[in-house]
């Protein structure tokens, strides 16, 4: 059990406090009226965080208020005239008080009451007195000094805010470049372990391609011999050709992953090239039942796409969409509108699906290699299509959909920052 934090009372308070009583122990001494305004100011100023804190809106005018009325009433009781008090600076509380916390116009607004409040007194002194130039001149000086002592403060504050503000502002700029770089280290060792797995596939996949070429003829050269003479053995031979044709495509698979990418860009609408992935997957779909609902927006603009690329990188994407949902079948839900990303105008592609979704632990490692959440994968495909999208100096990433599944979004520039270069997992 952690001890609950005690409160504290800063080193200025205390200073505050030792000011105050200094001033109580100051004629007139036996003025107890004195003594409880005086402790009224130092209770305000112990509280003036608390009050503020807990009424952030109204809370600086409260205490401003206070201490204007608070002022006037020490003025009044510490001098037979309370328009010569000599407690007169009291005022200066409020005034500094509005100067920490208002901008400059109420500022200005709440001296000009402090004034009035102290210059209130000069109506019963004018009852006896008159007043002279000399006592003109005195109280505008005094008025003057408020008004002086507001702008100083007010000043001095608003710069410290705005330093505050520049700060805050470069605090955050440098969050963002270290996040940034961050970023661009988790890529590059990304790439890094990319090039590894590239060469250890195409010289795997090269090596393994060779003999299953001499497996599927020495089986379908049996199959031929025992098809009359004895049909098991023309069967298991049979066997044999059909899992040599499923490993011959997963090489393909392992081939086209190693195999360096070059998009030969034009400007495309990527809503079309979307629709026809939908249309090719649907026709080979033989699971439960998937609504399609499409949602484009009007007016998008091209964006520089390789055509048979985007539409392999959209096939799969797709694919993957129908297996998710399996044969309960469900709803894909297709977007594709105008977006932003990192300062870059483009289109962003969301495909939403209503399957089991992809689970949080594997969000940052799906795309890529041998990570599949399939129980037959190899988990290639969106290792390809992350490649892809990566080749047309866009993004993608996979979230959870709101009313659960997966939802992949996808954001290609329409106009690329710097000079379009060879993405490539081998020399090439």
């Amino acid at each position: 059990m952690t001890e609950a934090k005690r409160p504290t009372i800063n080193w200025m308070d205390i200073l505050w406090l030792m000011f105050l009583a200094g001033l109580a122990l100051l004629p007139p001494v036996q003025e107890p009226h004195k003594q409880i305004i005086l402790l009224a100011f130092g209770v305000i100023q112990l509280g003036e965080g608390w009050i503020v804190a807990r009424v952030p809106t109204r809370g600086p005018a409260y205490l401003v208020l206070l201490k204007i009325g608070l002022a006037t009433l020490l003025v009044d009781h510490t001098g037979e005239l309370g328009i010569n008090s000599s407690y007169y600076p009291i005022y200066y509380l409020p005034v500094v008080t509005a100067a920490l916390y208002f901008g400059p116009l109420k500022t200005l607004l709440w001296t000009l009451l402090a004034s009035a409040a102290y210059c209130s007194y000069l109506y019963p002194a004018l009852q006896e007195y008159e007043l002279d130039a000399g006592g003109v001149a005195e109280l505008a000086i005094r008025i003057l000094f408020f008004f002086l002592a507001a702008g100083v403060v007010n000043r001095f504050v608003l710069e410290s805010r705005r330093q505050s503000d520049r700060y805050q502002k470069l605090a955050e700029e440098l969050a963002e470049t270290n996040r940034r770089l961050e970023q661009a280290q988790d890529e590059a060792r990304r790439s890094e372990r990319l090039v590894a797995l590239g060469q250890l596939s195409a010289g795997l996949a090269h090596e393994i391609r060779n003999p299953l070429g001499v497996i599927k003829g020495s089986a379908e050269m049996l199959n031929e011999k025992l098809r009359g003479s004895d049909p098991l053995a023309s069967e298991l031979a049979g066997y044999i050709s059909g899992e040599v044709d499923r490993l011959s495509a997963l090489v393909s698979r392992f081939l086209d992953f190693a195999r360096p990418l070059r998009a030969e860009a034009s400007p495309q609408e990527a809503a079309a090239l979307l629709d026809r992935a939908l249309k090719s997957v649907a026709q080979q779909w033989r699971g439960g039942q998937v609504n399609i609902e499409r949602q484009y927006q009007e007016n998008l603009p091209l964006v520089p796409l390789d055509e048979g690329l985007c539409e392999q990188a959209f096939l799969n994407l797709v694919q993957n969409a129908y297996e998710a949902m399996g044969s309960q079948g469900g709803t894909l839900r297709v977007e594709v509108l105008a977006a932003q990303s990192d300062g870059r105008r483009g289109v962003e592609i969301r495909l939403q699906d209503t399957g089991p979704g992809v689970p949080a632990e594997l969000r940052e490692q799906i795309f890529n290699p041998f990570v599949t959440t399939k129980q037959t994968g190899v988990g290639l495909g969106l290792s390809i299509v992350a490649k892809i999208v990566e080749e047309h100096h866009g993004s993608i990433r996979v979230e959870s959909a709101p009313g659960g599944g997966a939802r992949f979004v996808i954001f290609f520039p329409a106009e690329p920052a710097g000079v379009r270069k060879e993405t490539a997992l081998l020399p090439g």
